[in-house]
């Protein structure tokens, strides 16, 4: 299958190319990580506010940091650097704060020697990131089929379908749909199926673009599916899914 552009390549053109690009990668950060790593802040006894903060001054320091513009000739899933990193940017911030308190005594945290290792002790903070980015790989998905109909002037019938796909609250019974939608039953599953087979394609692209090389997809999609079912998410429809063309 084609291999999209990956976390790693924009934030390294991001450290090259300069403030635009910066900005626009920044953007993509925050869209697709914000809530997985508000949430494991948070989850380390942060209040609330603070986690916001430091979540966004986490988003700025990886981003003006020198080590992306290795970004390219890095290996590894995006979702494992950003959580070791974000480990060593709360280590750094609390032995920051250490020394001011004790006036310069506490040796400093290089990030860039330690930006690459996971934590080693278990940490509530990392189920909660995992299960909030498996969320988002969903609604980013959904989200990029929402707008393929938008663009063919489908939004009624995506307003219908969408609610077949995995992480719907409730489904409609198929002859309420088909009522809703003009179409027979048969019809109707002729574009479900479609629809579900474009959704399975988006999800593995989604992950892809977050992983370093395509053989690493595989791995992570059964990673997402693991978190999902852990979660409870009816994954009926998106079971299998693998780096190849479903």
């Amino acid at each position: 299958m084609f291999f999209p552009t990956t976390q790693w390549s924009v934030l390294a053109k991001a450290a090259l190319d300069g403030e635009t690009q910066a900005e626009s990668a920044l953007e993509d950060l925050c869209r697709r990580y914000w809530s997985p790593l508000r949430e494991f802040i948070r989850l380390r006894g942060y209040p609330e506010a603070e986690a916001e903060d430091l979540t966004q001054g986490f988003l700025l320091h990886l981003l003006e940091h020198s080590t992306l513009k290795k970004a390219d000739r890095l290996q590894g899933r995006f979702r494992s650097f950003l959580l070791g990193a974000l480990v060593r940017f709360l280590a750094d911030e609390r032995a920051r704060r250490l020394r001011q308190k004790r006036g310069g005594q506490i040796p400093h945290l290089s990030f860039e020697q330690q930006a690459f290792e996971l934590a080693t002790t278990p940490d509530p903070g990392t189920i909660e990131f995992d299960r909030e980015w498996a969320v988002v790989v969903l609604e980013n998905a959904v989200r990029a089929l929402q707008s393929e109909y938008a663009a063919n002037q489908r939004e009624k019938q995506f307003a219908v379908l969408r609610q077949f796909l995995p992480g719907a609250s409730e489904s409609p019974s198929y002859e309420t749909a088909c009522s809703q939608l003009g179409l027979s039953l048969p019809a109707f599953k002729s574009e479900l199926h479609r629809l579900r087979r474009r959704f399975k394609m988006v999800v593995v692209l989604e992950v892809a673009s977050t992983v370093s090389a395509p053989h690493e997809v595989d791995e992570e999609m059964a990673h997402l599916q693991q978190v999902l079912l852990d979660n409870g998410t009816d994954l009926r429809e998106i079971q299998k899914l693998s780096s190849a063309d479903p």
